[in-house]
């Protein structure tokens, strides 16, 4: 698989705070990436960096094969990082060829990308005309512009009402189907288990988990258990080579599987060793689930 972009121990400083730290991933060519984490966590300055806006402090990254300058491969790159900014006063098709100017590239290029982000009939139309969703998708359209081999979106819903948040995502999923990496930041995690390949989880500037979104929602699920003997329950649940994880919560125990199992197998086992439940649901451990639980304790 071509790599797009590899991270290797980055780690940036504002005087004592660490935004980033020790972060290391790579992006492979074809996928839908996401930053996840909470606001602060470090997503954004992790996008300035390789995006030579912000200045690492130690570590390093390098662009597709690392043959290339960090300016060089850019050109290849494709990013909106901030709130959009055109001209109001000018209408689509004007900002864009202000863009096409600036990047070096032909303007043939521009009804293709408004075609893109469904904003053709909007064309002629001033700026100041736009709702933020139009304007954020006027915006792909320019990140699109230079047929960039990444496009790189910062919390590309962000304000946006639940029409707009719909028209993005659908977007972002066309643009990935025609083989454009993306890389996207967000908060939010119904948007990166919607649209996102891969997921890189941040929690002070440190990843918690890197890999694909599927393996992550893969667990084998929990059990919430209860019995007349709560100790007996926990110390057998504990000496248990399917489980992993044991925790009380209220006048129940719930215990994470390490391995697959059924509810009916597991009260069998308890039986036989003498142990009576009261209570005994299998539940799947979702997406959300497993991030709250690895980015909790945040302070």
């Amino acid at each position: 698989m071509q790599s797009i972009l590899t991270l290797n121990n980055l780690t940036k400083k504002f005087g004592p705070i660490t935004a980033v730290k020790n972060l290391s991933f790579t992006i492979e060519k074809g996928n839908v990436y996401g930053i996840l984490g909470p606001n602060g966590s470090g997503k954004s300055t992790t996008l300035g960096i390789v995006l030579n806006v912000v200045n690492k402090t130690n570590g390093s990254y390098h662009w597709f094969d690392g043959s290339d300058s960090t300016h060089n491969a850019l050109k290849k790159v494709g990013a909106i990082i901030e709130h959009p900014n055109f001209y109001p006063y000018m209408t689509a098709v004007q900002n864009l060829a202000l863009v096409c100017k600036i990047k070096g590239v032909p303007t043939s290029k521009i009804d293709e990308k408004l075609e893109v982000v469904g904003l053709l009939d909007r064309k002629n139309s001033k700026f100041r005309t736009f709702s933020l969703g139009m304007k954020q998708r006027l915006a792909i359209a320019s990140a699109l512009l230079n047929d960039p081999e990444i496009l790189i979106l910062d919390e590309p819903t962000n304000g946006l009402d639940p029409q707009g948040i719909h028209q993005i995502r659908e977007i972002i999923k066309k643009i990935a189907s025609e083989g454009t990496t993306i890389l996207l930041a967000s908060h939010l995690l119904d948007e990166v288990e919607k649209v996102c390949s891969h997921v890189v989880i941040l929690r002070k500037g440190e990843s918690l988990y890197t890999g694909t979104v599927d393996e992550m929602n893969a667990s084998h699920g929990f059990f919430i258990l209860q019995a007349s003997d709560m100790g007996v329950l926990e110390t057998e649940l504990k000496n248990h080579a399917g489980f992993g994880k044991i925790k009380k919560e209220g006048d129940t125990l719930v215990a994470y599987l390490e391995e697959p199992m059924d509810a009916s197998t597991l009260n069998q086992e308890l039986q036989q060793k003498g142990i009576v439940l009261s209570h005994l649901v299998k539940r799947k451990e979702s997406l959300e689930e497993q991030f709250l639980e690895l980015t909790k304790n945040l302070n």
